[in-house]
């Protein structure tokens, strides 16, 4: 995609490359863009009666900068104007065309969620870093994290979202769905995504996160007792969950030491988590349903993948 000149680029006397610009201009050499484009072409429209579509491309970048940081659609919108390095990212001359409008990004989300493109852009980021050495193990780290909901009812309704739940962790209420991740143990690649109210267990997508390949699969307490579902999914894999220490008031130091053994490895699932929910910033919904919000954890995660990638990558450029 070539990039055009803002009005006074390149006339700076001082000029620094800001944390937010080196970030993209990483992004934008390590994503396959033709490819992606190729995924969503077939539903874009074409230009024709009325209002010619946006370029793809463009749509898709500024797709990726809602996710990259945390944005709406009117917020999207306002950012394309207020910074330069987003408007060099999408490639967008203010001295030519103004930016896309709120109702055109709101109209490219609701493209992609109503074809189901979020889960291929999941699998296809898989298959690129495959076939760039970046190969899922046979070691399986499987965890959830609740994601928050708004539990207000002022709204047009006058009720919460009817497919989000309440769930305690620990002597907590939280209301929201959760998001499941299978991660390989070497690289820290999300292999595997699902959404669920907050109130499913998590053992409960235990057999969707796992590739079947495996060699050892590790979690918390939460999956203990899941060993004929491991066996089944992967006939060839160690139970390497955690296992309660505290039974009738005494703790099983040697049982303790296990698990702390075990964390070493499972750790590594916190970080994929701290990429999505930190400095992403999907801690909280931004969408009413599962099925929006579900949409945007797979393209989450393809971003977050890209994301840990990206030093091996660019070393590969």
């Amino acid at each position: 995609m070539s990039k055009q000149l803002t009005l006074g680029e390149g006339f700076e006397k001082y000029a620094k490359t800001t944390r937010r610009g080196q970030f993209l201009n990483e992004m934008d050499s390590i994503i396959p863009w033709a490819e992606l484009c190729e995924l969503i072409a077939p539903v874009y429209p074409v230009a024709g009666n009325g209002r010619p579509p946006r370029e793809l491309e463009m749509m898709l970048r500024i797709y990726f900068l809602q996710q990259w940081f945390n944005l709406s659609d009117p917020a999207a919108e306002d950012m394309l104007y207020d910074s330069v390095a987003m408007q060099r990212f999408v490639g967008l001359d203010l001295g030519e065309s103004p930016a896309p409008d709120e109702t055109t990004i709101c109209r490219f989300r609701h493209l992609l969620e109503r074809n189901d493109l979020g889960e291929a852009l999941f699998q296809y980021v898989l298959d690129y870093l495959e076939a760039q050495g970046i190969k899922v193990g046979k070691g399986t780290i499987v965890d959830a994290s609740i994601i928050s909901a708004p539990a207000s009812t002022k709204n047009k309704d006058g009720k919460r979202d009817p497919d989000m739940h309440q769930a305690k962790k620990g002597n907590q209420w939280f209301f929201g769905m959760k998001a499941h991740i299978g991660v390989d143990s070497r690289t820290k690649l999300i292999h595997a995504v699902a959404a669920t109210a907050a109130n499913v267990h998590d053992a409960t997508c235990l057999p969707d996160l796992l590739h079947g390949e495996e060699t050892k699969v590790w979690g918390d307490a939460a999956y203990q007792g899941q060993g004929e579902v491991i066996k089944d999914c992967a006939p060839d894999a160690q139970d390497m969950t955690h296992r309660r220490t505290r039974r009738q008031g005494e703790v099983d130091e040697v049982e303790r030491g296990k698990n702390t053994t075990k964390s070493r490895v499972r750790a590594k699932v916190e970080h994929p988590f701290l990429v999505i929910k930190q400095i992403f910033g999907f801690s909280r919904t931004r969408y009413r349903g599962l099925e929006k919000n579900a949409h945007r954890l797979f393209v989450t995660c393809a971003l977050t993948n890209l994301y840990l990638m990206r030093r091996r990558l660019l070393r590969m450029a």
